[in-house]
């Protein structure tokens, strides 16, 4: 059974930052891609950021040059530093992994069950 428990979400004002965290626990073998999703209010849920197995990354355009996806592979964890955040930025921030379990098993897809940011005046 694996675990991906998000943390660091809350309440900021607009032009702040935040550090979002995502560590997976559990029977984990390797790591792939993993990736932060958001779903604002009434909206469908969408792709921010991603990182893949040699430390390369996407984001969407909405979040370049403001938002840094990184990961420790030793704690199995992934960083999502948002600065500059914008009232638009206001969601449910999920992760999303892509890993095995043993080196006998194929790559599972896993979500966690996401972490709120809040950004207001």
């Amino acid at each position: 059974q694996v675990q991906l428990v998000e943390s660091g979400g809350g309440l900021v004002q607009p032009g702040g930052s935040l550090r979002l965290s995502c560590a997976a626990s559990g029977s984990v073998f390797n790591i792939y891609t993993m990736g932060w999703y958001r779903q604002a209010p009434g909206k469908q849920r969408e792709l921010v950021a991603t990182i893949f197995n040699d430390g390369s990354t996407n984001y969407a355009d909405s979040v370049k040059g403001r938002f840094t996806m990184s990961r420790d592979n030793a704690k199995n964890t992934v960083y999502l530093q948002m600065n500059s955040l914008k009232l638009e930025d206001t969601a449910v921030y999920y992760c999303n992994a892509d890993l095995r379990h043993t080196r006998y098993d194929g790559a599972m897809n896993y979500w966690g069950k996401g972490t709120l940011v809040t950004v207001s005046s």
